[in-house]
This record gives structure tokens, sequence and C-alpha cells, in this order.
């Protein structure tokens, strides 16, 4: 089975003031078409950079990424982004934020045809009732949803989540989770999401890629979550497998953390020594007379 989605030997090097630092290093990851992977780490590893990559928003330093086929150059519409923040534009109903894409994807489709198309995703999302209000009307999580909506309504071929759930409550996110599920399984459409939430990975999931520290992140391991699609929480969370699924994410990602403590006290170790003044020579004692 030919993979869907290639990322080979992927680097982001990053000008800095002190010189430059590579964030990700020879990153290697196949993707097979209607695989849903998670990418989890700690903080500044480099995971959102992975994604943005993906998306064409963010240049290649090193390496190659192939999606459907086709080496990514830039953005397009074959990539749809679900951000942390929804980044709807406030003057706009929730309708015509899903409309901007709809408009620039469809340009030989009717009118009616692209209002269809966006009235139908923003009522799968649960926002029949509400989407031609704007922004300002809306709580977070409906926000999230017509960021959710405006995604699949331009059909892309892959979908990126990055952190799509982090602002939100628990409760909220659990429903949005539920939406999203729903979607894909509607859709099948391949998705990789950046999250730091492990139950979140294992719900959602067909692999959990977890990844180094930065700089010079790599992937450190993959995960083959079993569970069975359509997914149901509570058969999820009573897999007999999930509580060792779940302790090998959370080792993974204390054993990291571990790592990135050590190498940060050998840094000020290294710093305090190179700034510490050399002690002067003390001098021999004077010969007896």
């Amino acid at each position: 089975m030919s993979a869907y989605v290639e990322l080979s030997n992927v680097s982001k090097i990053y000008p800095t003031p002190t010189g430059h630092t590579r964030v990700v290093k020879d990153f290697n990851l196949n993707m097979y078409e209607g695989e849903y992977v998670s990418l989890i780490g700690h903080s500044g590893c480099g995971k959102s950079t992975v994604l943005t990559m993906i998306a064409g928003l963010n240049d290649v330093s090193d390496g190659g990424i192939i999606v459907a086929n086709r080496e990514v150059y830039g953005a397009g519409p074959d990539r749809g982004v679900v951000f942390q923040s929804p980044s709807l534009l406030p003057w706009l109903t929730a309708f015509e934020n899903v409309m901007l894409g709809c408009d620039r994807v469809y340009p030989h489709a009717t009118p009616a045809e692209r209002k269809q198309v966006a009235e139908y995703y923003l009522a799968i999302v649960g926002l029949g009732s509400a989407m031609h209000k704007r922004p300002r009307e809306l709580s977070s999580g409906m926000q999230q949803r017509v960021g959710i909506a405006r995604a699949f309504a331009i059909s892309p071929k892959m979908l990126l989540l990055d952190e799509p759930f982090g602002m939100l409550d628990s409760l909220t996110r659990m429903e949005l989770q539920e939406v999203l599920l729903n979607l894909l399984q509607r859709d099948a459409k391949t998705a990789l999401m950046v999250t730091h939430d492990v139950d979140e990975a294992l719900y959602l999931s067909d692999r959990v890629v977890m990844m180094t520290n930065g700089p010079d992140a790599q992937v450190g391991d993959i995960l083959t979550v079993p569970f069975e699609r359509p997914r149901v929480r509570a058969n999820v969370l009573e897999h007999p497998s999930y509580y060792d699924l779940r302790a090998h994410l959370i080792e993974f990602l204390e054993t990291q953390e571990k790592l990135r403590e050590r190498a940060k006290q050998q840094k000020a170790d290294a710093k305090a020594a190179k700034a510490w003044p050399a002690a002067e020579p003390v001098p021999a004692p004077a010969a007896p007379q």
C-alpha cells in the first residue's frame, strides 16, 4: 500500500540573533489515505512547525513533502487547516466565513450550489440555526465549529488540525471530538492533528507519532492505536489495551521531560563555569631564613 502523504528527511531552520536553529531535523513519516495521525510532544518540539510545513504555510528548509502524489510548494485548497483559534473574520457571519472558501474553490459552481455546500457543513456541525450570526454572537465552541465546517467545505484531500480543541472546556472539547469523528466518517479524510492531550490522541487517532525534544526534533516513537471504528468513547475507555497505551505515551513524554531538564541544567552549568573567574594561583610559602 503506497503512502498518501510522505515526509522525507524534512528539516526546518530558523535564523536567530546568535545563529541558525534547526527546530526539526530529518523528520520522516508516511501516512495512508483515510488515516488519522496525531503528533504529540512537549511544547517547542516542532509539532506545529511540521503541520504548517505540510499546509504550505511554512517553507521546508531541507527534504520534501508529498500529498496525494504532488510535492508541496505552498498553501492550497487540497489541504484544509483548523487552527487552535477559529480565525474568523469578525465582520462576516458564520455562513459568510465558510462561503469565502467555497467561492474560491468552486468557481464554476452556481451561487446556489456554493450556498448549499456551506449550509450543509454548517448544519452538520450543529450551526444550522446560528449560521447567520457573527463571531461575537457565538461561543468559543460554536466559533470552532465554524472553523471545522470551513475546512471541510472546500473538500480538501487532507485535513490539518493544530490543537483544534485546546482552548475549549472539557465538555465542549468532547462534543467537538464527536462532531469531528462524524465528519471524518462521512468524508474519510486523511488527517494530521497536533495535540498535547494523550486521551484525545488515543480516542481520535489510528497512530500517534511522538516527537523528541527540540532543537533537532525527530520522530521518537510511533504508537498504533487498535480501537475499531466507528469509535464509541465508553468502548475505547473499556478496551483492555487502553491504559497500557496511555501509559506508553505518558512514559515517553516523561522521559523527554527528564532529558530536557538535564540538558537545561548542563547548559546552565556550562554558562556558570564560563562566567566564573579563574582562581588566582596561591603563592608558594616563603623559604625559611
